[in-house]
């Protein structure tokens, strides 16, 4: 089920399955969400839970037993029940069940809510663990933008630019595709916008480690003063990604990351793996802000 969120300066759509956003059109009908192309990538802004990134082997191992997950984990394929709802914001929560069961052994509740304030969609993700034992793990947003944002006039990729604040020297971690490699980290100068370039993201996602409280990645054209910004508070990397020669960046901000290659497959031991007492709550949020 779709729902519509608006006020003066923005309307945004969010589906249930994945309690994903599919739309984020301001004032002047400009879209500003990457409209799912299955030509290039089937997906807008899935939330991603309760793994970011990708297994080795898409297995792992907990208590001595082997789990099969995707990619990313399960939220994003799972339909989302609507807890409370206004004009300008929408509370969502998807809870263990049978099928989650079968793939992570853990009783949680995963809400998020979406809040409308002028230019900005704030964004809360919320997990807590339902259950007795430590619960194991991450969480991630992917939000995919347009490039070019749909102004005729802004019609060049290569106008574009991701500028990263605070801006300074970041640690970069290669892919292995689909793995990390995480003792291969290298320095990426980044006190400079990040031109854009359709090659720069011809071998996959740039992932940047971040050692901030918050990080901030913008979108803009060097012509034009229009764009995006993705704000996230503690966020533990920044994934930025396009498809080869797709018309979308994302910026996306991570409590997380994909296995390493020299990952063992235990999920304890997971790079970016969270822990979570019984009956507690862990909260984050980011927001995207059109200016």
């Amino acid at each position: 089920m779709l729902v519509n969120l608006g006020n003066e300066y923005l309307n945004v759509i969010i589906n249930t399955k994945g309690a994903e956003v599919t739309s984020i059109k301001n004032d002047q009908n400009i879209e500003y969400i990457w409209q799912a192309d299955s030509n290039f990538w089937g997906r807008h802004a899935p939330i991603l839970f309760p793994i970011v990134g990708r297994l080795k082997n898409d297995k792992y191992e907990y208590n001595g037993q082997i789990y099969s997950m995707g990619q990313h984990g399960f939220a994003r394929e799972m339909e989302f029940e609507i807890v409370k709802k206004t004009n300008d914001s929408v509370t969502m929560q998807l809870k263990s069940n049978a099928a989650t069961l079968k793939m992570y052994p853990f009783d949680f509740t995963l809400k998020i809510n979406y809040l409308l304030s002028d230019s900005e969609l704030k964004i809360n993700l919320s997990v807590t663990n339902d259950g007795k034992n430590e619960m194991l793990f991450s969480i991630g947003a992917h939000p995919a933008f347009n490039v070019p944002l749909g102004n005729l006039a802004e019609k060049n990729y290569d106008e574009y630019y991701i500028n990263v604040s605070p801006n300074k020297i970041y640690k970069q971690i290669p892919f292995k595709a689909p793995y990390i490699d995480l003792r291969n980290a290298y320095d990426i100068n980044l006190y400079k916008p990040l031109q854009l370039k359709h090659e720069i993201f011809y071998d996959d996602a740039k992932i940047i480690k971040i050692d901030d409280n918050k990080v901030m990645c913008r979108l803009g054209n060097q012509n034009f003063n229009h764009g995006v910004e993705v704000k996230a508070n503690n966020p533990e990397y920044a994934g930025l990604w396009s498809a080869n020669n797709a018309s979308f960046v994302c910026l996306e901000p991570w409590w997380g990351v994909a296995d390493d290659i020299n990952a063992d497959g235990i999920l304890s031991h997971k790079n970016g793996i969270k822990h979570l007492l019984s009956e507690q709550t862990f909260n984050t949020d980011y927001s995207i802000r059109i200016f």
